[in-house]
Parts: structure tokens; C-alpha cells; sequence
């Protein structure tokens, strides 16, 4: 059975749909191109960043001099303080995204949790290698846990959330917090992360050169080598190369069967628990990387999305 056939019927169908977007030689178009046109097409067909009767938000700069990032914190308009807050870290491969494509997702959070929301734009490789874009997060986060009186936050109740490279700068920027000595989180949830750099797992050989839209192996590779920009990697940079993860916080990771990031998601939650962590891990059937965001409404994603949302209620403590 080859890689489609594998695939949840719903989001074959869907990935389908949005594949003949993309221009045929999307794959060897350079960064910049690449990323312009991923612009336009998300923005082509993600929903628009109306206002909210419910949320607002405001921008940001967190840190002083060079040293500032920017943080969108999102706040539901009927909750009382001092409320949860969630850290949203966007994915992209290390060298795409943005919070503008973070929006829905944060409306929906702060709507759906009654937390706090608060979206860093971390800058991007190749043009802003390691160690930047796990500096700009740590920044961010460390920027939110000492101002959570001002911000009406609860400090027992901050969560980091990632997807896929967010996924992976969320675990490293904990890594980082833990080994400085600041505030932890109380939780992080980590979807997919990009973890490993040595791309040497069966699973990212197993699905490799998948098109245009799908992340594989060979996309994995490329942004590594943007990421790391010929410099060596150290467990901030991959978390998977972490020889110590005592003294994490309760970790939720959830992965793809057909997803290259697969092998070394579940080694390291295994290494998670070895090492005293309470972890969640979910390997769901028949799923790509991020397809569930392009099939919204099938059962697999209403799963899986119904799961992390438990997850995050259970960490921030707050009423389904």
C-alpha cells in the first residue's frame, strides 16, 4: 500500500483540494519565493483576522535594545484575572510562519480555554539561523512570566504550545528556561515537533519526496541545513539530543503514523518517562504531518483536535 492509500480517506481528499494550489515548481523555488508564495496562498484561503466579540488582542515588544520580540497576547474579554495563559509558538519549518497565521487558532484558544494568549514571532532561518529563533522564544516566554501580574496571568498555570518546528522550539525553549533557572512552564504540548537533526530515523527515510505540500523527509533535511546554517546543533537547537531531561514539566506529544517526525517523537517521549517526566503521547493512524489542520471537520481530526483540547484543559486547569 503506498503512502495515499495509507492516508485517512477524509484527508487524502482534503490534501487533494489544496495541493493544485500550489505552482508546480513550488519545491525549487528559493526560500524567499517560497515563502512569498506560501504567504499567498494561506492567505488566499485561511479566514480572514476579522475582529472577535469575544477576544481582543494587542502587540507587544518584549526584551530591551536588539534583544526585542514581538508578542501578541490574546484576552478573552469576560474572564477574570488572574487567568491562565497559553505560549503559541507557530510552526513552519523553522524558515515559514507567522503569528498572522496563528490567528484563528489563537481566537479559538482564548475563546474556547477562557486563557490568555500569547503568540511570539520568532525570526526565521536562513536568514536568522540558530541560535535566533530559540532566543527570540525564550525571550518572549521569559518576558511573559515576569510580567504575569500585569498581564492578569496566573504563574502556577503557563503552558507552552507548539506545532512541528514550534513544536520543537517549544521543547527546546524549555530546556533552555530549566538550564538558566527561570520560570518553568507548567506544561508544554508539543505536536509533531521537529526535534532531531540528524535526520537519521526509519521513519524519515520511510516518507521522503511526497510533493510539493507535504512535509517529508527531504523538506526535513533542507530546513535543517537553513536552520542550523552549517553550524552544529546542541539539545536547544534538537531537543532529541538532550542527555538530561529531568526536571521537565508534564510534556503531551501527538505524531502521525505516516509522519517523518514519527520515530523521534516516540523516542522521545519514551525518554521522557525514563527520566521521571509525567508524558502523554498519541500516535494516531492514517495521519500526515499537519493534514489535520486541512480536514477540520473529519472524524480523525475532531479526534485528535477533542484530545489536545482535554489535555490543555487538564494543564490550565480550567472547566470544559
Amino acid at each position: 500500500m503506498d503512502f495515499h492509500e495509507r492516508m485517512d480517506p477524509e484527508h487524502r481528499a482534503a490534501l487533494a483540494a489544496v495541493e493544485g494550489l500550489f505552482p508546480a515548481d513550488y519545491p525549487t523555488m528559493d526560500v524567499v519565493d517560497r515563502r512569498a508564495t506560501s504567504v499567498a496562498i494561506l492567505d488566499a484561503i485561511l479566514p480572514a483576522k476579522a475582529e472577535s466579540e469575544t477576544v481582543t488582542w494587542q502587540d507587544h515588544h518584549a526584551g530591551e535594545g536588539d534583544e526585542t520580540v514581538l508578542v501578541r497576547v490574546y484576552r478573552p474579554r469576560t474572564a477574570d484575572d488572574p487567568r491562565p495563559a497559553l505560549y503559541l509558538i507557530h510552526g513552519g519549518g523553522m524558515w515559514a510562519g507567522t503569528i498572522d497565521f496563528e490567528h484563528p487558532t489563537a481566537l479559538r484558544l482564548a475563546e474556547t480555554l477562557g486563557c490568555i494568549v500569547a503568540c511570539v514571532e520568532y525570526r526565521l532561518a536562513p536568514e536568522h539561523p540558530f541560535p535566533a529563533p530559540v532566543d527570540d522564544c525564550v525571550n518572549g516566554f521569559s518576558w511573559l512570566t515576569t510580567n504575569t501580574d500585569t498581564l492578569g496571568i496566573d504563574p502556577n498555570r503557563v503552558v507552552i504550545f507548539g506545532a512541528s518546528a514550534g513544536g520543537g522550539l517549544a521543547l527546546g525553549t524549555t530546556l533552555r528556561v530549566r538550564d538558566s533557572g527561570g520560570i518553568l512552564p507548567s506544561f508544554v504540548l508539543a505536536i509533531a515537533p521537529m526535534i532531531d537533526d540528524r535526520t537519521a530515523t526509519p521513519s524519515n527515510g520511510e516518507f521522503d519526496e511526497l510533493g510539493a505540500l507535504l512535509w517529508d523527509g527531504s523538506k526535513n533535511r533542507e530546513g535543517w541545513s537553513w536552520y542550523l546554517s552549517g553550524g552544529s546543533a546542541d539539545q536547544y537547537a534538537a531537543p532529541a539530543r538532550a542527555t538530561d531531561l529531568a526536571g521537565f514539566p508534564p510534556v503531551f506529544i501527538d505524531v502521525g503514523e505516516l509522519d517523518p517526525f514519527r520515530d523521534e517523537d516516540i523516542a522521545f517521549a519514551l525518554r521522557l518517562l525514563q527520566a521521571g517526566v509525567a508524558t502523554e503521547l498519541h500516535v494516531y493512524p492514517g495521519l500526515a504531518h499537519g493534514v489535520e489542520g486541512m480536514a477540520p471537520e473529519s472524524a480523525l481530526s475532531k479526534l485528535i483536535e477533542s484530545t489536545r483540547l482535554e489535555a490543555l484543559r487538564r494543564a490550565l486547569k480550567v472547566l470544559g
